[in-house]
């Protein structure tokens, strides 16, 4: 069995049961899961962590699931890489990345969710899962629900990358694309989820599925040698992410795996889509909702369901909230690329140029410890780069023409 006592309310603190149910039927607070911290303690250490496999479920007591793993399997423990080509170009002096673009089958944190949402869903006896999505979770229910034996119904704005939609039709779900934003196919999503007994993962099954996002914490803390960072920045689409890392950072704290925190918290945020940036930036807790138009359409929610929850941890943590515009996205993306060798999706573009931004303005001190989180992989939103790059040097099969080529090559 596993270590989840209940679900709370995050507003009145309501209690309720373990049941698919995400919305506090007094006062409509999102409901939250609840721990045995005490019982983890006893039998969570850094030694039993560290004998596991690599992978997001090397966490599980700290996990709403209450069986084994079922899904998912093949996720998380995703690199955290030294950044010293970045942190010498930004003028910092310790700069980690923490890499989602690679390991996880579908190539993005939500792997860590979905695997965490499917095995609850299985758990409770579910043979449909649904999602709302702008993209990577699409792509993860997809892939992770039909190996678990799912029937999937997949929900996305009809306007996504032509890529993203691809990448979700390769593994053959129903995939019904909405003609709106996402906020637009959440609300038609929340309709359904109310009418057919499906796991919606970011609805009915939200309070579980939200949960995997902590392993990216966890993750981090272990991978710095069990400790906490100075500073941590976090792209923001809904908030959750952001909530779940303070969430993990603080778990490891309360069970003894760490002994101090004192890290900071950042969003990051498209100038185009903005509200919890904006909040933060204009002293206050309300997240006013905006009609996102930026590139990075992972973050384009303008209605985020976690503003309120990001917000007030940036606040409490002394963090800051940054967006850039769609320029400083895709020289973020290849700014990154050619520093590190990391080719992430237009939300990595966010984090990396807010992160510069953070540094300049001194929110983010030069001689502390900072990781930026990268979220998913590049060959996602590869359109987003039409025009920005160099292009090729087309030359015929023969040296002369190559060494004509080479002669104009500034290779130092």
């Amino acid at each position: 069995m596993g270590f989840v006592v209940g679900l709370k309310c995050r507003e009145c603190g309501r209690e309720y049961q373990v049941d698919p149910i995400y919305v506090c039927e007094f006062c409509f607070g999102p409901l939250e899961a609840v721990y045995d911290y005490k019982k983890i303690k006893k039998v969570l250490t850094r030694k039993k962590i560290m004998q596991r496999e690599k992978n997001l479920w090397r966490y599980r007591e700290l996990l709403p699931i209450d069986g084994d793993p079922q899904v998912g399997l093949y996720s998380g423990f995703t690199p955290l890489v030294e950044a010293k080509n970045l942190a010498r170009i930004l003028g910092v002096k310790s700069l980690y990345v923490k890499d989602d673009t690679v390991v996880h089958p579908t190539l993005s944190f939500k792997d860590r969710v979905v695997a965490v949402a499917l095995t609850k869903a299985k758990e409770f006896g579910f043979d449909t899962v649904a999602c709302a999505s702008t993209g990577n979770l699409a792509h993860s229910v997809s892939a992770h629900g039909t190996k678990a034996g799912f029937k999937r119904f997949i929900f996305i704005p009809a306007s996504l990358e032509a890529s993203k939609i691809v990448a979700s039709l390769v593994y053959e779900p129903n995939l019904i694309a909405v003609d709106g934003n996402y906020d637009d196919v959440n609300r038609l999503c929340s309709e359904i989820a109310n009418k057919y007994n499906w796991a919606f993962v970011n609805i009915n099954i939200r309070p579980f599925y939200a949960e995997g996002s902590k392993t990216l914490g966890y993750e981090i803390i272990e991978q710095l040698g069990w400790e906490s960072p100075d500073n941590v920045v976090v792209p923001c689409a809904s908030g959750s992410l952001l909530t779940k890392v303070w969430k993990s950072f603080k778990e490891f704290h309360e069970i003894g795996i760490i002994k101090k925190l004192h890290t900071k918290v950042f969003a990051a945020q498209a100038a185009g889509c903005n509200p919890i940036a904006t909040a933060i930036k204009n002293k206050t807790d309300a997240i006013r909702p905006v009609k996102p138009k930026t590139i990075a359409k992972s973050l384009a929610i303008g209605n985020p369901a976690d503003g309120y929850y990001a917000v007030k941890v940036i606040q409490d943590t002394g963090g800051y909230g940054e967006d850039v515009t769609d320029d400083e996205i895709i020289e973020g993306m290849k700014l990154l690329a050619r520093t590190e060798g990391i080719f992430a999706e237009t939300a990595g573009g966010v984090t990396v140029a807010v992160t510069k931004k953070l540094i300049e303005s001194g929110h983010i001190g030069k001689n502390e410890t900072t990781v930026i989180c990268v979220t998913g992989n590049g060959l996602k939103t590869q359109e987003a780069l039409q025009g920005h790059t160099s292009k090729p040097h087309y030359i015929p099969p023969n040296m002369a023409a190559f060494e004509e080529v080479l002669s104009t090559i500034d290779h130092k």
